[in-house]
């Protein structure tokens, strides 16, 4: 057997797995104290605004994958909110800006998350809201360990709060100092934010409670307070200063809403992604290539696998800038349906050679393509994301997020990955202990492109949760952080389960990789041509046979890239099993 960092769970119970292990163990309560897995979820999320600030928080957004058990067809929570009504390329322009910055409060899209958390909770758990968010509210009264990662990114955004945020650092650095690995931290007003929703949340039915305390986020004191805040001018990622266009009526203009996935097979198992306007369909698109190859042509451990493995993704991504982003329906549809068809990934894999390519190559569909702007990436520049933020003195953030997975006893499963709003994309509202998100950077100042900056209009985010079907009925649920290498290390993961015969923790440990030969999502939008980052322990012969294959190679640490964790069932036995990642040692799995 493989070496691995720890066992991978089994039972029949229940299994949580996530990025910290406080949410893990939330999960697994509400589990044991009778809850089913959404109730497990909502919990879990919750704690993570509190233990996780710098990844994610109550204003940033969601995307869930999930299926119950009374009805197996998978179903997309779209949590990710969409353009202010003021968010306009003509209004960033007159602001003088190319880009949307990368942090401050002009970037910000309606928070999605919590009214999402909500909805799930009503329309598919079985608990009271006021349980769920007891968990966070203990937390952030009495404190979470700051993990060290945490520490570093407070660190490094100290002048930046002390300069021009400095609600943020009233709220993270209390006593004038940054708290230090270990340390216990606290947010007393994000704990009398939930207080306050809890009491807002008055009705016969548990359902009446819950829609009482969306109404008190989306049209009342939440809505109220951070619109006004967001409306002074502030520092920004630019290093100009700008107020915020998001309003209380944008916060009332957000629904959540579920929609079919976009699916696709590989070595026999269907895999469920969101559409288009996130980048899931990157996987399945990379999956339809690779599936044109046998087993020993993509092994990840020798560097031809490395290299068609990377190929397939650079030219997976060239087609997510070119097609993806926000369309109708219908018409989202067909472009999905042609990238993902037979002829086309036939006609993808063909275009893979010996030598990496360092051309940006979409393919035709039929649609015209969008050319996006090709910035080189500074060689000096660490950009590579390890599964947590690349914080820079701005607040620009790369690499961020958390994720959860859970699947309960009677075979509700999710994957979900929460986002945005970190600590550190916009200035902390003194009132509510969170900061907006900063997702409106993923979009371009530019009409043309199919993910322009357009009010009402979602940005092409980068969330990207997995569920995996095996004859109709689900089996696993994956996810990871890490923006545009999400779907990178999900594929690692697929490709040496499915194809390579791994177990859940044996493929979670192996080593990773990732192409940055793409423009990134996030600001400045930079690319890599030819980039491939991957972690030291693949070995020199595999690192130095990319290189004379053309590609340009960073070597991470050995335990630097990905923070994936999974969940697993078997319908036919009952059998669960669950893995997450040692990388950063605070993700977690737990069950029986």
């Amino acid at each position: 057997m493989a070496d691995k960092t720890r066992p991978t769970l089994r039972g029949s119970f229940g299994m949580c797995a996530s990025t910290h292990w406080l949410a893990s163990a939330t999960a697994q309560s509400v589990l044991e104290r009778g809850g089913n897995a959404f109730d497990a979820a909502t919990a879990g999320a919750f704690v993570l605004h509190v233990a996780e600030p710098h990844l994610n928080g109550p204003g940033g957004d969601l995307v869930a994958v999930f299926a119950t058990a009374a009805g197996t067809s998978p179903l997309v929570l779209a949590g990710q909110g969409h353009a202010p009504r003021a968010a306009t390329i003509e209004h960033f322009r007159a602001e003088g800006l190319d880009h949307v910055p990368g942090a401050g409060a002009l970037a910000a899209a309606v928070p999605g998350a919590v009214d999402s958390w909500l909805w799930l909770l009503a329309e598919f758990g079985t608990w009271e809201f006021t349980d769920i968010l007891a968990y966070a509210i203990d937390y952030a009264e009495h404190g979470v360990p700051a993990v060290p990662q945490l520490a570093r990114v407070l660190a490094t955004v100290e002048d930046l709060f002390r300069t021009h945020w400095p609600t943020s650092y009233a709220l993270w650095m209390p006593e004038g100092r940054v708290p230090q690995p270990h340390d216990s931290v606290v947010n007393p007003v994000y704990a009398r934010t939930l207080r306050r929703l809890c009491a807002e949340g008055a009705g016969d039915t548990r359902i009446a409670r819950i829609d009482a305390a969306r109404r008190a986020w989306r049209t009342g004191f939440v809505a109220t307070t951070v619109a006004e805040f967001a409306a002074t001018p502030h520092r920004h990622s630019s290093g100009t200063d700008h107020a915020g266009v998001l309003s209380a009526a944008d916060f009332a203009d957000f629904r959540p809403s579920v929609e079919p996935p976009v699916t696709a097979e590989f070595r026999g198992v269907t895999v469920a992604k969101a559409g288009l306007w996130s980048q899931g369909p990157v996987l399945l698109q990379a999956l339809t290539i690779l599936d044109h190859f046998d087993d020993a042509q993509i092994d990840p451990s020798t560097a031809g696998g490395v290299h068609t493995i990377i190929e397939a993704l650079k030219l997976a991504m060239a087609d997510r800038e070119a097609f993806y982003g926000h369309r109708d329906p219908a018409e989202a549809e067909a472009v999905a349906r042609r990238l993902l068809s037979s002829r086309y990934s036939k006609e993808r894999a063909g275009l893979i050679g010996p030598a990496a390519s360092t051309a940006f190559r979409p393919g035709d569909i039929g649609v015209t393509p969008y050319a996006p702007p090709l910035i080189a990436r500074q060689p000096s520049v660490r950009t590579e994301g390890v599964g947590e933020p690349t914080v820079q003195e701005t607040g620009e953030t790369r690499g961020d997020t958390c994720h959860i997975d859970i699947v309960d006893r009677w075979g509700n499963i999710i994957s979900a990955t929460p986002s945005g709003g970190w600590l550190q994309s916009s200035p902390a509202v003194p009132e509510l202990g969170f900061a907006l998100g900063t997702r409106l950077q993923m979009t371009w100042l530019d009409p043309a492109a199919p993910t322009r900056l357009a009010p009402g209009r979602r940005p092409r985010t980068t969330l990207s949760p997995t569920l995996l079907l095996r004859d109709g009925s689900p089996v696993a649920a994956l996810g990871t952080p890490g923006g545009d290498q999400q779907d990178q290390w999900q594929l690692l993961y697929l490709v040496r389960t499915l194809a390579l015969g791994m177990d859940p923790q044996e493929a979670i440990d192996a080593p990773a990789f990732h192409t940055t030969a793409m423009p990134s999502s996030f600001w400045p939008r930079t690319w890599t041509p030819g980039g491939l980052v991957i972690e030291e322990r693949a070995g020199r012969a595999v690192i130095d046979a990319l290189r004379e294959r053309g590609h340009d190679v960073t070597v991470s640490g050995p335990w630097s890239l990905g923070r994936l964790s999974v969940v697993t069932r078997d319908p036919h036995s009952g059998l669960l099993q669950a893995g997450a990642n040692p990388r950063g040692a605070q993700g977690y799995a737990a069950g029986r």
